[in-house]
């Protein structure tokens, strides 16, 4: 028996969160034809629909679909801000939600999810660019930044744009097991599995300015030495403070202690290292200040979930 996805659009939307998972679903029903699904794609209006890059799809309208649905996948885009507002759409969303056997969204099309009220206390992830957007906007949703899909009974949400890759691949491990997941992504030339979160993709995450002229100077000094002394009696020294009243004043802030704010600051030193030049680990960890491959590794896993090693084969550009 096919199961039916229907994938759902709208005039901007991202077309990789659709093309994605449908190519994993096609690819399944290719490979196993009496287990696999059946496509569809739905629209709040009939007939052509362009992506943000202006490739159109042809979609049914979302008042036409008839009929039980296996899996109700709501695609991302730029132009979901603008469709929040839209009540036919997110009301269209909740009324198949609702005769589906699961949800799921790709991207920040987990928004159009939460405004439906579908990820009312339940934990979530979305694009890493959006996440504090979604847990601002919609207090009842648990958000989670780095997980690639996080599912939550029925409802499955993905991080950015080809984690719906990842996000199919795993429902389809359930639906059929791990082996057709397998030959899926081997067809595909993907991982079943990639290592880490989202994080490993992100920018930078700074801390607040400080409003402080010699506390903006610190964080400036900070950044730009990170194998000098930068422990909180040599930072409070810099700028004549008493360690206990800096602390308070550095973390009022920034948002961060101050060991925090350094070990972050030589976490990011270490990760532009590790991707521009090919120093060996322990000439990396001397240089970001981190010291030994060993804390290197320790602050790598707690900051992005990967080693030095996986990242830097992931990313490495090499500018010397």
């Amino acid at each position: 028996m096919q199961r039916r996805v229907l994938i759902v659009v709208f005039p901007g939307f991202q077309l990789l969160d659709m093309a994605g998972p449908a190519d994993v679903f096609g690819t399944a029903a290719l490979i196993a034809p009496g287990g696999g699904y059946r496509v569809e794609v739905a629209a709040p209006r009939a007939g052509a629909v362009a992506a943000h890059n202006g490739v159109a799809v042809t979609a049914t309208a979302l008042t036409e679909v008839e009929g039980p649905i296996d899996t109700l996948l709501v695609a991302g885009g730029f132009s979901v801000p603008e469709h929040l507002a839209d009540k036919e759409l997110i009301g269209a969303i909740a009324g198949l939600a609702a005769r589906a056997r699961r949800v799921a969204s790709v991207c920040n099309g987990a928004f159009l999810l939460a405004e439906a009220g579908l990820l009312d206390h339940r934990r979530a992830t979305t694009h890493w660019l959006s996440a504090a957007d979604l847990k601002s906007r919609y207090a009842r949703v648990e958000v989670d930044a780095d997980p690639l899909y996080i599912e939550d009974g029925n409802v499955w949400t993905s991080a950015g744009v080809l984690s719906g890759v990842d996000l199919a691949l795993a429902l389809v491990a359930r639906d059929h097991g791990h082996a057709l997941a397998r030959d899926v992504a081997r067809g595909l030339v993907v991982y079943l599995h990639r290592p880490g979160g989202q994080s490993q993709f992100s920018t930078p995450m700074r801390a607040l300015t400080p409003r402080s002229e010699p506390l903006r100077e610190l964080q400036g000094y900070i950044d730009a030495n990170p194998g000098a002394d930068l422990s909180v009696p040599a930072l409070a020294g810099r700028v004549g403070m008493s360690e206990r009243h800096f602390s308070r004043v550095f973390t009022e802030q920034t948002g961060l202690s101050p060991g925090r704010y350094v070990e972050r600051s030589r976490a990011e030193t270490a990760r532009r290292l590790l991707e521009v030049t090919g120093l060996p680990l322990d000439s990396v960890a001397r240089e970001s200040g981190l010291g030994t491959p060993e804390t290197l590794y320790r602050v790598f896993r707690r900051h992005w979930r990967i080693s030095p090693g996986d990242h830097r084969r992931r990313f490495q550009t090499k500018e010397r």
